[in-house]
C-alpha cells in the first residue's frame, strides 16, 4: 500500500503510532476539571456531587464516567468515621414533651421550622469542646451557632440568640430539639415562651426525630472534624467558622435542596418574592 501511494513505510508507522486520540484528550481535560473540583472541596465531594458541579459548568458527563476517572486518579471522598459520645441527658419525666415536627423536615418558607443540637469536638489543649447549632429546615442553612468549653444551657441560648439576629423565627414557628438538659432548662424554655415559639422534642434516644440535624453532624464529622487534629480551642473554633460560614452555607451543594447551596436557596426565594 505504501508503494502504491509512493510513501516510505516509516512514514506510515510514524503516523499510526502518533495519531490523535480524541477520547484520550477528552479524558485528560475531564481529569483536570474533576481534580479542581475535588481539591476545591478539600476532598469532601464524591462522584455524585462532582458530576452535578460539572453539569452546572456545561460539561455533560455521566456519574459512572466521573467515578471511573476518580478511580484512575486515585481520588475518593472522605469516609465517615462515627464516634458515639456517652453524654448524659436529663429530662423531666413528669413534663410533657410533644413532637410537633413529627419527622416532617420540609419547610416551604424560611423561619417556620428550626432545629437544634449539640455535638462534640476534641482538642488536645482542652479535651472535649461543644458546638451548638441552629438550622433552618427551609434551606438547611446554619443560621446560628455557638462553640464553647462547657455543655450548658448558656451555649444553646447563645446559638439561638445569634440565629434570631441573623434570621428571626416566625412567632408561629417551631424549634425542634432533643430532650437534653440544656434544651429543657428553665432559662431556655423561658426564652422560647417569651418569643411565643413552640418547642418540639424528639423522643428520648430516637435520633430519627431530628434526622436533618443528625445529617449535619455526620457531614461536619466526616468532612472536617474527623480528618483533622486540633491542637487548641481557638484552632478548632477557626476551623468550625470556616467550615460553616465559608463552606457549608456558601459553597457546599445539597441534594435535598436540588444540588444548590443553602445561601442560593434563600437568595432564590428572596428574588422570587421581589418578582411577585
Amino acid at each position: 500500500m505504501c508503494k502504491c501511494l509512493g510513501i516510505h513505510h516509516s512514514v506510515y508507522y510514524y503516523h499510526r503510532n502518533h495519531q490523535t486520540n480524541s477520547y484520550k484528550i477528552a479524558n485528560q481535560k475531564l481529569d483536570i476539571e474533576i481534580k479542581n473540583i475535588y481539591d476545591k472541596s478539600k476532598g469532601r465531594y464524591g462522584s455524585p456531587k462532582i458530576t452535578k458541579v460539572l453539569k452546572s459548568k456545561g460539561i455533560n458527563v455521566s456519574q459512572k464516567r466521573v467515578a471511573r476517572r476518580m478511580r484512575f486518579l486515585g481520588l475518593r471522598s472522605i469516609v465517615i468515621k462515627k464516634f458515639n459520645h456517652a453524654g448524659n441527658s436529663k429530662t423531666d419525666n413528669i413534663k410533657e414533651y410533644p413532637n410537633l415536627l413529627e419527622k416532617d423536615f420540609f419547610a416551604s418558607i424560611p423561619s417556620r421550622k428550626w432545629i437544634g443540637d449539640i455535638t462534640y469536638i476534641y482538642t488536645k489543649e482542652t479535651g472535649w469542646t461543644y458546638l451548638a447549632i441552629v438550622m433552618d429546615l427551609f434551606d438547611l442553612k446554619v443560621v446560628g451557632w455557638s462553640y464553647g468549653l462547657n455543655m450548658t444551657d448558656d451555649l444553646v441560648i447563645d446559638a439561638f440568640n445569634k440565629a434570631m439576629i441573623n434570621r428571626k423565627l416566625n412567632k408561629d414557628g417551631i424549634f425542634h430539639s432533643d430532650r437534653g438538659s440544656q434544651y429543657t432548662s428553665n432559662d431556655f424554655e423561658q426564652l422560647l415562651d417569651e418569643l411565643n415559639i413552640k418547642h418540639s422534642y424528639s423522643k428520648k434516644g430516637y435520633p430519627y426525630d431530628n434526622a436533618s440535624m443528625e445529617s449535619f453532624n455526620a457531614i461536619l464529622k466526616k468532612e472536617e472534624v474527623n480528618v483533622n487534629n486540633y491542637e487548641t480551642f481557638n484552632e478548632a473554633k477557626l476551623a468550625i467558622f470556616e467550615f460553616i460560614e465559608s463552606w457549608y452555607n456558601n459553597q457546599r451543594i445539597h441534594s435535598t435542596i436540588g444540588y444548590i447551596t443553602p445561601n442560593e436557596k434563600y437568595n432564590n426565594y428572596i428574588a422570587n418574592l421581589a418578582l411577585v
